[in-house]
């Protein structure tokens, strides 16, 4: 899909028919309401690109508002990082920041108006109680002993909540709607809860705070939202939401429901993230192997390639499962067109040209990006006598189709010369520890003048003149696509796999990459592409990352598929 080609999916129908009625006068407004309890995900990035791209394409606008009902797991680390994500990816809300707790006298008197109309009431109930009274999936609930109070004892109750004279848990404020019901949602919900804490926004104003089925419909509301896009989960809780605003009178959004994200060899739930966390599997929320939009960020993930994923992935009415491989394939996309090439050897083997003048430096001009004939920029790569290339660039007997360097061999090296190698040195354990070759002074360029042709040709760099650098080289957190599935016993860790992080201490690069810039994209040419790490690295010590390999498993997939 290009960007002149119109988007449309049965969420935009929806807006596009309410906009044909005048459902809402025209308007288009849209939020995303993320709880600051944890960091975003990929998951997330999926529900930001669409409701900031549908408020833009219809001129309307998409506001940031925060969740933060329950003081006990929010925290400001969490509100600062949601933000730079969402700038990250390219989108602002501009003045539309939000926070549920703004509308906290309002949720209130809501609730009381609920309570005057006979439609909430305080139980006494305990959690257990609760539950028990609840039902089943296939047994009604029952109604609690509290639910006839009158709305004066009710009114009272709830005004000594907010007081703070009750302790937590005994008592909550709940809708009255049917605990016969089959939707378990309208089985008598809780609106309000108990909780002495300090609330990192209101302070200790506040000791009672509305649960989430409470906020969000009202808070929509009350902001003027016309479209409240949210993940199929919510789709039950929708006749709960329209319940509260057919009883208000406040306004009512039109909710509508999509299919969240879902990645295969990844989780998304942030319980199991934070245990990630807190367990020490991953170094932090922002670990390379999370899909968090930090650690993604930080493993040099561009935020076009992700809106790019978001627009392959488009909206949908079921849930499914989308393969990384899709990912990984608008990744490469994206860094091909704009990714600098450079040469890094990761695993050296040092090569001593030995007709080669001691002592003499040539500098090779070579474009920083060979895929693009517009662009004109060059870098300059040094050659002298003495080299490194990759170990798996050599092999003392070649295989059948091995092509690269062999004792008595000849091959290219990258915008260099031809080589021959005429020499093996070993450590006493047999190990190669250094090639001698001869070159071809007229081959300069990697071109000979006799027109003879090599089916070999390698990278290298300049071995007094190469960055000594660490590598760190990712790949999949879980080595099964689907991490949930355990043996009995077992949980999701029991699947984390112990090659997601190798690290290379001995890499060298060529000097260009002296420049580098954390959170720069770079493709080591036959390897990779990398990112100089944005939190690691020093000067002293660089540390580059792999973002994702050159191998295209997807579009193999594509190929299979079509063949069959």
């Amino acid at each position: 899909m290009t960007e002149s080609e119109p988007t449309t999916d049965f969420v935009r129908e929806i807006v596009n028919e309410d906009n044909r009625t005048g459902r809402f006068g025209g308007r288009v407004q849209t939020r995303f309401p993320p709880e600051p309890n944890g960091y975003l995900h990929i998951g997330h990035a999926k529900s930001i690109h669409l409701n900031f791209s549908i408020a833009a394409e219809y001129g309307g606008f998409c506001s940031l508002r925060y969740d933060d009902t329950n003081p006990l797991t929010e925290e400001q680390v969490y509100i600062d990082s949601i933000q730079e994500d969402i700038h990250w990816l390219g989108y602002d809300w501009s003045n539309h920041l939000y926070f549920a707790s703004d509308y906290f006298e309002q949720l209130y008197e809501l609730a009381v108006r609920l309570i005057r109309g006979g439609y909430a009431y305080v139980d006494d109930l305990s959690p257990e109680e609760i539950r028990e009274y609840r039902g089943t999936l296939t047994e009604p609930g029952k109604d609690s002993p509290y639910r006839s109070r009158s709305v004066e004892e009710n009114l009272a109750l709830f005004e000594r909540m907010r007081a703070g004279e009750f302790p937590e848990e005994a008592c909550v404020l709940r809708a009255k709607i049917d605990m016969a019901s089959p939707n378990m949602n309208l089985r008598d919900p809780i609106l309000y809860r108990i909780i002495h804490a300090s609330h990192p926004r209101s302070g200790d104003r506040w000791c009672i705070y509305p649960m989430y089925d409470w906020a969000h419909g009202q808070c929509d509301a009350l902001e003027g939202v016309t479209h409240s896009i949210c993940t199929l989960e919510f789709e039950d809780h929708r006749p709960l939401y329209d319940f509260f605003l057919n009883h208000l009178d406040i306004g009512h959004p039109q909710q509508i429901e999509f299919a969240r994200l879902n990645l295969s060899y990844t989780v998304m739930s942030k319980r199991r993230l934070l245990l990630l966390v807190d367990e020490g599997h991953v170094s932090g929320w922002d670990d390379p192997r999370m899909p968090t939009l930090s650690g993604m960020r930080r493993r040099g993930y561009t935020p076009e390639a992700i809106r790019s994923f978001a627009e392959r992935v488009g909206v949908a009415k079921t849930n499914s499962v989308v393969d990384l491989a899709l990912l990984e394939y608008v990744l490469r996309q994206d860094l091909e067109a704009r990714a600098q090439r450079a040469m890094a050897v990761l695993d050296p083997v040092k090569v001593v040209i030995d007709n080669y003048p001691e002592g003499q430096v040539e500098e090779f001009d070579v474009p920083r990006y060979p895929q693009d004939s517009d662009r004109s920029e060059i870098r300059k790569v040094p050659f002298s006598r003495e080299l490194y290339i990759e170990r798996e660039d050599f092999m003392e007997e070649p295989a059948r189709k091995y092509f690269r360097l062999a004792p008595g061999r000849e091959v290219r090296l990258l915008n260099a010369y031809y080589i021959t190698c005429q020499e093996v040195v070993k450590d006493r354990d047999g190990r190669i520890i250094e090639l001698h070759c001869t070159y071809d002074p007229e081959s300069r360029g990697g071109m000979s003048p006799d027109g003879r042709r090599v089916k070999g040709t390698i990278h290298w760099v300049s071995a007094p003149h190469s960055i000594p650098v660490e590598v760190r080289l990712y790949d999949k957190l879980f080595n099964k696509s689907n991490p949930y599935v355990v043996e009995e016993g077992q949980d999701f860790t029991s699947n984390l796999s112990p090659d997601s992080l190798v690290v290379l201490q001995e890499c060298r690069l060529e000097p260009s990459l002296a420049e580098a810039q954390p959170g720069q994209n770079f493709q080591f040419m036959r390897k990779g592409y990398f990112v100089l790490d944005s939190v690691d690295s020093s000067p002293d010590h660089p540390v580059f990352n792999l973002t994702v390999a050159l191998r295209d498993t997807w579009s193999k997939i594509v190929e299979k598929q079509q063949s069959e």
